[in-house]
């Protein structure tokens, strides 16, 4: 009778890009009970970069050379373009192997569903990185919305909004659905997870989708308004091309409100290079950027929580051993594209479009 491997679970990463350098393989490296075992990347410079980060970690050349040898890993991590989430997804899956896909898990509900019910036929780990629930505003504010410090909840706002007014080479700006580019899939991803994950099942969709910028065949610009199921309405925001920021996300109830400026700050400590390694605090707001919590009468500022995308791969390692399930079910993904297909539908027709029960 086998038995279930034990930590140190291997891990084998695909990509070596923004996501899998900055994001994915710090964090893997810096995460009890789970070792960086091999980055797949045959850029030469990116594995240049890699052995000078992480020189204990093996660099393939194609994501063939990991599957062939499932046994020398426990953990597929996949952090390569949008369009081959699926099918490294389903081949990682085919060979037994516990996979994680950075969003959108794809470019379709239907596919994320069908991957979904593949990895359940055979019994293997399939999760979706989803680190925005780890942002110390998000934490803030799932805290005061489940303690009841607001009331009763009536309206939620969230943007994550830049300003790169030119377009960007890369296939996030390319036309292709298959490459499911542009902000509402990139960005939008988050935003519907955070959404839902406050407040529940989404009842309809009005969205208004633009491509503002000169040159640019991806959308860019985007507003979507959500109602759910228990009345409460989200109100998102994500561009491209937003010189003046608003709030990153404003929560209004009966009691009391809190709204907060500025980004969480883990994205911008990793890309400094800085890892969650025990060695100085993680994920701390500065003060300054305290949200404000109370009402127009009296409010005060209100500490962030610290951010903790640690805790997305600790989750993983847990899963693997079989003392937790996996920290973001990846039907919750097919749950949120099936919101963006829905606000795509609204803004095309500029319905309210209703979601099927």
């Amino acid at each position: 009778m086998s038995t279930a491997p034990r930590p140190p679970f291997r891990v084998g990463l695909v990509g070596y890009g923004l996501a899998g350098s900055a994001f994915h393989a710090p964090l893997i490296a810096t995460t009890p009970g789970l070792r960086l075992e091999a980055v797949v990347t045959a850029n030469p410079e990116r594995r240049e970069k890699l052995r000078a980060e992480h020189p204990d970690a093996r660099a393939l050349d194609t994501p063939e050379d990991l599957f062939a040898d499932p046994d020398a890993f426990d953990l597929v991590v996949i952090a390569s373009p949008n369009r081959t989430h699926v099918p490294l997804a389903r081949a990682a899956l085919t060979a037994g192997l516990a996979t994680v896909v950075d969003k959108p898990l794809a470019a379709t509900a239907a596919a994320a569903l069908d991957l979904c019910e593949f990895a359940e036929s055979r019994g293997v780990l399939l999760s979706v990185f989803q680190n925005r629930r780890w942002d110390g505003d998000f934490l803030t504010a799932r805290h005061l919305v489940e303690t009841g410090a607001l009331g009763r909840v009536h309206r939620f706002e969230s943007r994550f909004e830049r300003f790169r007014p030119k377009p960007k080479a890369g296939w996030r700006e390319l036309a292709d659905p298959a490459e499911a580019g542009g902000t509402l899939y990139d960005l939008g991803s988050h935003l519907v997870d955070q959404a839902i994950s406050l407040f529940g099942p989404v009842e309809s969709v009005y969205a208004e989708i633009d491509t503002r910028r000169d040159g640019a065949v991806v959308d860019d610009d985007s507003f979507l308004a959500l109602t759910h199921d228990g009345g409460v309405r989200s109100h998102l925001w994500t561009s491209a091309i937003t010189a003046l920021a608003g709030p990153r996300l404003r929560v209004l109830g009966d009691s009391a409100g809190y709204v907060k400026f500025g980004m969480d700050p883990q994205e911008d400590e990793l890309k400094a290079g800085h890892r969650p390694d025990g060695t100085r605090p993680w994920g701390a707001d500065d003060e300054a950027h305290y949200g404000a919590f109370g009402s127009n009468e009296k409010a005060a500022p209100l500490p962030t929580l610290p951010g903790d995308y640690p805790a997305y791969y600790a989750g993983i390692a847990a899963a693997l051993a079989g003392t937790a399930p996996p920290p973001v079910d990846p039907r919750d993904a097919v749950t949120t594209l099936t919101v963006l297909e829905a606000a795509r539908a609204a803004a095309a027709t500029g319905t309210v479009v209703r979601l099927p029960r």
